[in-house]
């Protein structure tokens, strides 16, 4: 269990039309996610692929602790997180895990030295501290000359930059990534996951969603979901 970063045990995940979030007779639920099992060992980088409606964004979102299954059991660098109230699944997911989008979701009134820092803010780290760390990691995805420059004056692939430097403020063990080249062009997409290899090889845990083969063939390993199931997992050896 030590070198395992993320471990699902049966996971199951019900959606229920309804506010108080239960089933009725009228409304039994949709069940996105029917028996998840999987470990993922620390360090292994995943490609989640599957079609649209296959539960693979909702999984992303369970191992992010942005959601809760209904049912099993989700064990983030072996801590089970079901008897976590939301405080503490938030310090966990501050401190384990960081996030890459398709949209980006940078703040566009902030420099990008600033959305960066932006996760360390509770950190209680001193301010200081967290530009010079958001400085230094956006000088190595190659956005030095770019601190002071807000989003709208940066490419789509410079604003995946600044997220990926965001993603790794607080220097999480667990890098997770929903489409991040969902909305770049070809060459762009090619230049982001080089930079996902550099983290990788640093000893990062990643998961990427991807609807794109390219993309998932840039992983060691590939699971591939149908109907809220795991219909093919194949591990590729290391990818470079």
């Amino acid at each position: 269990m030590a070198d395992t970063a993320i471990s699902l045990e049966a996971i199951t995940k019900t959606f229920f039309q309804n506010a108080e979030n239960k089933p009725t007779a009228d409304a039994p639920g949709i069940e996105v996610l029917k028996g998840i099992t999987l470990e993922v060992p620390r360090g292994e980088f995943i490609a989640l692929q599957g079609t649209s409606g296959s539960g693979k964004s909702t999984l992303l979102h369970i191992i992010g602790l942005l959601d809760r299954p209904t049912s099993g059991i989700y064990r983030l660098r072996g801590r089970e997180t079901s008897a976590l109230d939301d405080d503490q699944q938030s310090d966990l997911r501050n401190l384990a895990l960081g996030f890459v989008f398709q949209s980006f979701y940078l703040i566009p009134y902030a420099t990008a030295l600033e959305n960066v820092t932006l996760p360390g803010l509770y950190s209680g780290k001193p301010h200081r501290e967290l530009r010079e760390r958001a400085a230094r990691l956006l000088a190595d995805v190659g956005l030095e000359d770019r601190m002071d420059f807000k989003p709208s004056r940066l490419s789509g692939g410079q604003q995946q930059r600044v997220a990926m430097a965001r993603a790794l403020l607080n220097e999480p063990d667990i890098i997770l990534a929903d489409e991040p080249t969902g909305q770049l062009d070809s060459a762009t997409s090619v230049e982001i996951m080089k930079l996902f290899h550099t983290v990788h090889q640093t000893g990062k845990t990643i998961v990427i969603v991807t609807h794109d083969e390219d993309v998932a063939r840039e992983a060691d390993r590939v699971i591939k979901l149908h109907d809220g199931r795991i219909a093919e997992d194949v591990r590729r050896g290391a990818a470079g």
